[in-house]
């Protein structure tokens, strides 16, 4: 029902009421945020020497980013160095992730976070960690902190490559209304501000989009978020609404496309899309010496996807739609049980995934046919944790923590009963973090820690492969990680820069494949690397950021013939230049480059690289400020992502063809927006 009065042609009219609404003279009453010192401005120049505990930890703030091009939600996260976001499958599914030589797909080795609650879903109906952060409204970000390796002991699942967390303003100076227009057909309009009651500040929100898409299949984008949030000195309370429905092209074969077929926005199957609607409830509070979080998410969710075409089916074709409907409830706390020379704290998390409905079907123009696998799941799980500081000299740091987490399943299977049970796994993983200040200036970092990443539950219970009717290998539920990093920060005044190396070892990469309903073997594999950052403002009107990574992937204990692990991104280049010209003008450029990934496990098929040049114009005067974004400026003709696979298009000879498959950049488009703040 939700999901049906968001959707449709009504959006428009929507946001243009809300606008109206935000035009009323009574916000003007809204709280100055300049008052409260966590407001974090160029966060990538606040001093970290003396408080963190790695070479790869950060903060990312609102003027970061405030005039930076983004052509997709998802695209915040590349506000952390060395990591990329694509897509493949249209602009409402979550985003491809990639960090430290993974291909984390939707979010495995991922962990985020916004307002404290977790954002990656487990046992999803597509990917395991299923990471969406479409419900973000990116005005609305006002830090971002970033922590690389499995080194902290206040995050658990899905952590090892990294943990990015989001924290949205709790009131904003001025109301504002914005309206974005752009090429293929994009229109965007936003519309938040916040008010004093006296007790404390209430912030409304609401952002809608509508787009066509650069494809030669219309996208028919519909997206609607709402963010409502109302807090006082200690606490604060958010419900967040989003729904999206969109048409995808997916990933095409390269000889579809040098055949003619299709051009490179073409599409194989036009009925490829999906659907998804989001509510979240979060609550934050300071009691004491002990934070306190706690949220609920009702969400519901369908994929249609193609890959392969005609391979399996000849007749009716190789469509199936993925399904996801739960309820997640959850909290953590951490509480400061000493400070000092010697500090100590603990904390720990809870949470319940009750999945309703996950299932797999195959399907015809977009419509479910045949059910492969559907299941209920109940999926719990439980941390607690301990962490110490102490000072072993003036300059020397020492850290060192532990957690233990416990994870229990009941996996009711609807279609093929045998593979349903339930179990329970635990894991523990030591943390261990050296500062030593050489100087005021240079400070080295060593960190060993451990964590893990769950596997997609029905996995470890599984029997019966749903599509072969074959005995099925299972997957253990927890996976163990093993990270070690040395690093050195240096800062001075406008200049900070970090150099990283760093190893890291999963024990197994063992899967659950959502689009087969079955489990896939890999090996345990290792990843050895090194990341360079820096920041630099030179004068008060320039800033420029840089990072650059390479990392070495590899399956351990495979022939070395056959040891690339495919999608591992072997290197990452990103910087930035925030120019401010005076009277009110302001330009950005950014550049960002991924390159070539083994496909296959021998490596003898890669993708190729990536470049793109962002480019923004802004400009301000009294309350209005116009911008003009250029995406892609140089119209790059690059993959966004690549596969290697076989599918077979209509015609094909049985056994189809093995092929690069790729999903384009897309090219360049001009975006217009203009802002007016009371």
């Amino acid at each position: 029902m939700f999901a049906n009065d968001l959707g449709g042609r009504m959006l428009p009219l929507a946001v243009a009421n809300i606008l109206a609404l935000w035009a009323s003279p009574v916000l003007a009453q809204a709280a100055d945020p300049g008052t409260d010192e966590d407001i974090v401005v160029f966060g990538r120049s606040l001093p970290q020497i003396g408080v963190a505990i790695s070479g790869s930890q950060g903060v990312v703030g609102y003027r970061d980013f405030e005039d930076r091009p983004l052509s997709r939600v998802g695209e915040l996260v590349e506000n952390v160095p060395g990591v990329i976001a694509t897509q493949h499958s249209g602009t409402g599914k979550a985003n491809q992730y990639f960090l430290r030589g993974f291909n984390l797909d939707h979010g495995t080795d991922f962990a985020a976070f916004v307002d404290g609650a977790p954002v990656n879903l487990r046992t999803h109906g597509h990917g395991q960690g299923y990471l969406d952060l479409n419900f973000l409204i990116p005005e609305l970000v006002e830090r971002i902190d970033y922590r690389k390796g499995p080194y902290f002991a206040d995050v658990g699942d899905f952590s090892a490559a990294g943990t990015v967390r989001f924290k949205t303003v709790d009131a904003l100076p001025h109301p504002f209304a914005e309206a974005t227009a752009g090429s293929y057909g994009y229109y965007r309009a936003l519309a938040a501000g916040s008010v004093d009651t006296g007790a404390g500040n209430l912030l409304l929100a609401i952002d809608g989009t509508l787009s066509n898409g650069p494809w030669r299949l219309d996208e028919d984008l519909e997206k609607i978020n709402v963010l409502a949030k109302y807090g006082a000195a200690r606490w604060s309370i958010g419900l967040s609404a989003y729904h999206a429905s969109w048409n995808a092209t997916d990933q095409v074969p390269e000889r579809a496309i040098a055949s003619g077929l299709i051009d490179r926005r073409g599409t194989i199957d036009p009925t490829l899309g999906g659907r998804t609607t989001r509510l979240g409830l979060t609550g934050n509070g300071q009691f004491g010496q002990t934070d306190l979080n706690l949220y609920a998410v009702h969400y519901d969710f369908r994929l249609t996807s193609n890959f392969t075409y005609f391979l399996n089916d000849p007749d009716h074709g190789d469509q199936f739609q993925q399904r996801d409907r739960r309820s997640v409830l959850g909290g953590s706390f951490r509480t400061r049980l000493s400070e000092g020379a010697i500090g100590l704290a603990a904390g720990g998390d809870a949470r319940w995934d009750h999945i309703g409905r996950i299932g797999l079907y195959a399907s015809v123009a977009g419509k479910a046919t045949v059910p492969i696998r559907t299941d209920s799941v109940d999926e719990y799980s439980g941390g607690l944790y301990i962490e110490g500081r102490a000072a072993l000299g003036p300059r020397l740091r020492l850290t060192l923590g532990l957690r233990g987490d416990l994870y229990g399943y009941d996996v009711r299977a609807r279609t093929l009963p045998a593979n349903s049970g339930t179990g329970s796994d635990a894991m523990f993983s030591p943390k261990a973090a050296l500062a030593w200040r050489a100087t005021d200036r240079f400070e080295f970092y060593a960190n060993y820690g451990e964590t893990f990443h769950s596997n997609d539950v029905r996995g470890a219970t599984i029997r019966v492969d749903p599509v072969t009717g074959d005995r099925a290998e299972r997957v253990a539920a927890l996976v163990k990680a093993r990270g070690a990093e040395l690093g050195v920060r240096f800062e001075a005044s406008r200049f900070t820069a970090s150099l990283v190396a760093f190893r890291l070892d999963l024990a197994s990469e063992l899967v659950f494949v959502g689009d087969g309903g079955s489990t896939e073997p890999n090996d345990c594999t290792r990843r050895r690397g090194g990341e360079a950052n820096l920041f630099w403002q030179p004068t008060e009107r320039l800033a420029i950021d840089a990072a650059a990574a390479i990392t070495r992937a590899r399956f351990r204990k495979v022939a070395p013939g056959a040891n690339h692990i495919p999608g591992s991104v072997s290197e990452v280049v990103s910087a930035g230049v925030t120019l401010d010209l005076g009277g009110g003008v302001s330009g950005s450029l950014r550049l960002r480059h991924f390159g070539a990934a083994p496909l296959i496990e021998n490596g003898t098929v890669r993708s190729r690289p990536t470049t793109l040049v962002n480019f923004g114009l802004y400009y301000a005067s009294g309350p209005f400020k116009l911008g003009l974004d250029v995406l892609n400026l140089f119209d790059a003709r690059d993959a966004d992502i690549s596969y290697f696979y076989a599918s077979r298009l209509t015609g094909e000879p049985a056994g189809g063809v093995e092929d690069r498959h790729i999903h384009p950049v897309e090219p360049r488009q001009v975006r217009v927006a203009l802002k007016y703040a009371l």
